[in-house]
């Protein structure tokens, strides 16, 4: 598509459809400004993608589908940042954390549950039981209903990804 062409349709996408998509993340936010901010990614991220605009039939749809994410990703970060503080609230205070230090922190859990994410479902939560309760692979492969070689293969695909975590960061 021609480079005008694409600009005038996302400028009539934009023009069409901000308005509507502001409210309706309004109403799902309860917040205007992460509403707006949230729109505003949302066109960004139609901005960064290689679609053809003038071949979406359901404009709305579209961006509500790209939206939904983008709200996902922001409840997930919220939900993150909420169980740093409150366990950060718990320390000492001579323990708290520099803003940066702070800053870094959360940039290394997002980073971790993102890479969780990207696990599969039976491979993460062996990880989780192992690592966060102490579970034996045992009693994991007891409550997934597979065998203690298996939890001992999920464990090493969950370890492969935290080593490839790391050499990222």
């Amino acid at each position: 598509m021609h480079a005008s062409t694409a600009e005038h349709s996302l400028q009539q996408l934009y023009s069409e459809h901000h308005g509507w998509l502001n409210a309706w993340l309004r109403k799902r936010l309860g917040c205007a400004h992460n509403a707006a901010d949230l729109a505003q990614d949302t066109f960004m991220r139609v901005l960064s993608k290689d679609s053809d605009l003038p071949a979406i039939r359901e404009p709305r749809a579209y961006l509500s589908t790209i939206a939904h994410s983008l709200m996902v990703n922001f409840w997930r970060r919220q939900a993150i940042e909420r169980a740093y503080l409150d366990a950060l609230s718990l320390q000492p205070e001579h323990y708290a954390p520099s803003p940066e230090e702070r800053e870094l922190i959360m940039e290394t859990l997002l980073a971790i549950d993102a890479m969780l994410l990207r696990l599969p479902p039976k491979v993460r939560q062996a990880f989780l039981w192992s690592q966060l309760d102490g579970l034996t692979y045992a009693v994991i492969a007891e409550r997934l209903l597979v065998s203690e070689r298996m939890v001992k293969k999920y464990m090493a695909q969950a370890m492969l990804h935290c080593l490839l975590l790391e050499q990222a960061g």
